[in-house]
């Protein structure tokens, strides 16, 4: 599946571009919304350029672009040739995500004892270890990450999110925090492209399960010889079926891009439109100052664009002027339906459910903390 991908985006086309962008849209969507902070898919594109989010209340946006901010600096590091992975780096990613509030400590590591509490029931279903050796622990655990060895680099970065999960050094944002390392060490490790490496969307939408596997390996309490084999498992099966939808995804930009391009050939309109075509595909809410800025037209000629788009029958208008935004008009939703849905995922490791249920027996479905 990765020499696959790899040799679909290895060749740059246009519509790479934009399905680039939205991999990373989709991976803090999702890392978020495991700790209940929801939004939009284009509100989180939105973070990525700091512009307003249409819908997202302020708490909510501060935490997505906190997130931003941190998987950008992942991002841009795994590239840097001479960037050190150390406590400190790990500390500046978690100020990174954390600096809007102060209140809960960004960038430094808890000073008490840390528990895992089921919402539903108050229970303490996991026991950090003490404060006192979080500090030994993160060395020991950055030592780990920078090993050069043979290890399989999928499960390398799997453990490295678990280690830090059970670990748990942060007052807050322990999760999202485990997240992106795994995405930093598989980056770092070169598995493919690092915006389409990461598992955070599939996590995301597969919440309860990932729950419940962390429970089941976790046991309750800080304990480091416990058998992680279900953990990397459900990590397998997870970059498997990420790898499967962003095949997919590709398949379908690809077949997207050129039904439009014969479209807007068709009504004469200008080929800087495709990208804002494809957003609204996508459902994004498109906005005349986002158009501005990514095609680098003015005010006037975005203006007219938009109008001749909308008369065309590409987009509908929703709102008054000051507001207004624009979504999918009817011929973006003839395209769509000729696109379809994508083929079904084939689930590599079809036993796993019956493990996720006897786990869930045995533990329940707890929530984490952030």
């Amino acid at each position: 599946m990765r020499a696959e991908l790899a040799e679909h985006l290895r060749v740059p086309r246009r519509w790479t571009g934009r399905l680039r962008r939205t991999a990373l849209a989709r991976a803090i969507q999702g890392s978020n919304s495991i700790e209940g902070y929801r939004v939009e898919l284009d509100d989180a594109d939105a973070a990525l350029d700091d512009e307003k989010p249409l819908s997202a209340d302020q708490r909510t946006f501060a935490e997505i672009r906190g997130y931003r901010r941190a998987l950008g600096y992942v991002l841009a590091m795994a590239r840097d040739e001479h960037f050190a992975l150390d406590a400190s780096a790990l500390r500046s990613m978690h100020y990174m995500m954390l600096s809007h509030d102060l209140a809960r400590s960004p960038g430094q590591y808890r000073h008490g004892d840390i528990f895992v509490r089921d919402e539903r029931t108050e229970e303490i279903v996991y026991a950090g270890p003490p404060a006192r050796d979080v500090p030994a622990l993160m060395d020991e655990l950055v030592a780990d990450l920078n090993r050069a060895d043979g290890h399989d680099p999928m499960v390398h970065a799997a453990m490295a999110h678990l280690n830090l999960v059970m670990i748990h050094p942060f007052r807050d944002g322990n999760g999202r925090m485990a997240r992106a390392l795994q995405t930093l060490v598989l980056a770092r490790r070169g598995v493919a492209e690092p915006e389409f490496a990461s598992i955070e969307e599939w996590l995301g939408a597969n919440t309860d399960d990932y729950y419940r596997v962390l429970a089941a390996t976790g046991g309750g309490s800080w304990n480091p010889a416990r058998d992680a084999h279900l953990w990397v498992s459900f990590n397998l099966r997870a970059h498997h079926m990420q790898a499967q939808t962003t095949r997919s995804r590709i398949r379908r930009a690809q077949r997207s891009y050129e039904l439009l391009f014969e479209l807007l050939t068709e009504h004469r309109l200008p080929e800087r439109t495709l990208d804002a075509l494809y957003s609204g595909l996508l459902g994004f809410r498109l906005r005349r100052a986002t158009y501005v800025d990514q095609t680098g037209v003015d005010t006037r000629t975005a203006s007219r664009d938009f109008k001749a788009l909308v008369d065309a029958g590409f987009l509908r208008a929703v709102g008054e002027t000051k507001g207004r935004h624009y979504v999918a008009g009817p011929l973006l939703e003839r395209v769509r339906a000729e696109v379809g849905r994508g083929e079904p995922l084939q689930d590599p490791y079809p036993w796993m459910a019956v493990e996720f249920a006897r786990a869930s027996s045995a533990t329940g479905t707890p929530r984490a903390p952030a």
